[in-house]
């Protein structure tokens, strides 16, 4: 490969590194983290794994620690609508030019990582980036969420202050095992001797499989439902009781039930990471708390109907997206716009979602990976009685539109490539949709 020599060309070499490719394993990450002098060491970190609930809990945390006066960097994936996305720092993404330079200081000290074949995957080099990146930005801590596992994941190159890991349930066991405590075991990955993490409820096997591992390697565990508690309030308000604090009448600005849980694992973290010398007061949480800002996540993009983006994209996160619909919108017909990638084990996604729905509508993704609507056409009129087939996700999108009463829900769900397209082109074009009869 060519090594780039203007920001456009680091950008087009990004780009050209395919994001499907994934390679476990933590020496490629070493190797290129020791040619840049270990960026990684020169800031604090809070590491976040789990299988859903994570990027809501880093959005949450970042926000509160941006509160308390810290220069806060926020590291997530995958992006929905842009790449600058991933890189942010006080809140505010990279810019495309910035980050082109950024890719061109990398290759600079590692020419290797221009190399043929590539040496780096697409998320391992977006991780060098973003290590390198908060390092010259000089920010106090980062907020780093991981892939799609924890041991093997490009992030577990960090010795974070605190861990964290959210629900746990099945999804990329191809990855990462064939059962939840297999699953919970490679999560747990991330867990440092001496370095707390703070655990939300986990189901009995997962729960089992982190609780040993954090004995073996001398975590100290903080148990969501143990260590921490917390409740809706009759106001509709969050109180918490912590090792630290006890907070009554938080506001959440991220939607659903669930998000009482990310947000108390979040307090959580902020209690240990003020204890670590990362000063957090109760108030910039209750801030963070009231404040974050984490899109395609029960978005509500307008109201009659109501047009709603959900990354659900696994099992537990189609139960957790179900439930949450059920207490913002009672009673309400859904049609569901869905989309799937084809190595996701879409058949309980779809058993719990469409015999809810009173309309489905299949759309492709504007990926290699994804499933061809007409692939499992058959399997989804088995569970609902209206289901539709398109080419394109406007035409779906404008399909659900067209049986949609005012007081019904489109939502959009099955996968963040989904979620990400839609976002982009409603954002051109609800309004006249909305219009369409």
């Amino acid at each position: 490969m060519t090594m780039p020599r203007t920001a456009d060309e680091a950008l087009d070499f990004f780009s050209r590194l395919n994001p499907s490719v994934i390679k476990p394993g933590l020496e490629r990450m070493h190797v290129a983290l020791e040619a840049l002098g270990h960026p990684e060491r020169r800031y604090r970190s809070l590491h976040v794994a789990g299988t859903n609930g994570k990027g809501s809990t880093c959005a949450f945390s970042a926000t509160a620690l941006r509160a308390a006066g810290h220069r806060v960097a926020l590291y997530t994936s995958p992006h929905l609508e842009r790449v600058t996305e991933r890189f942010q720092v006080d809140g505010a993404e990279i810019s495309r030019e910035l980050l082109g330079r950024r890719i061109l200081e990398i290759l600079e000290r590692y020419p290797e990582a221009a190399a043929t074949p590539a040496p780096l995957t697409y998320f391992e080099f977006g991780t060098v980036i973003a290590f390198w990146h908060f390092a010259q930005e000089a920010v106090d801590i980062a907020v780093l969420e991981t892939g799609l596992g924890g041991r093997l994941d490009a992030t577990n190159t960090v010795t974070p202050l605190v861990t964290a890991i959210t629900p746990i349930s099945f999804d990329h066991m191809e990855y990462l095992g064939n059962t939840l405590g297999a699953i919970a075991g490679e999560k747990a990955g991330i867990l440092k001797p001496g370095v707390p993490v703070v655990l939300s409820r986990q189901e009995p096997e997962a729960l089992d499989a982190i609780s040993r591992i954090a004995a073996q390697v001398g975590a100290p565990v903080l148990l969501e439902g143990r260590d921490l508690t917390s409740h809706e309030t009759p106001s509709g308000g969050l109180s918490y009781r912590g090792p630290r604090w006890s907070l009554d009448g938080l506001s959440l600005s991220l939607r659903g039930p669930h998000q009482r849980q990310n947000a108390s694992v979040a307090l959580a973290a902020l209690e240990q990471l003020d204890a670590r010398g990362v000063a957090v007061s109760a108030d910039a949480a209750r801030t963070g708390l009231a404040s974050a800002y984490w899109p395609g996540r029960l978005e509500e993009l307008s109201r009659r109907p109501a047009v709603v983006l959900d990354g659900a994209h696994n099992p537990g996160g189609i139960a957790v997206l179900l439930s949450s619909l059920d207490a913002l919108y009672p009673g309400r017909r859904i049609h569901a716009v869905f989309g799937v990638v084809a190595d996701k084990d879409r058949a309980p996604m779809m058993r719990a979602l469409f015999p809810r729905c009173a309309s489905i509508h299949l759309t492709p993704l504007d990926t290699p990976r994804s499933l061809a609507p007409e692939r499992y056409l058959d399997e989804a009129r088995a569970l609902c009685a209206d289901v539709r087939a398109y080419a394109r996700l406007d035409e779906a999108l404008v399909g659900a539109r067209s049986l949609a009463g005012e007081d019904d829900v489109i939502l959009c769900a099955g996968s963040l490539f989904l979620v990400g397209a839609a976002r982009a082109w409603l954002a051109r074009n609800l309004g006249a949709m909305q219009q369409r009869q």
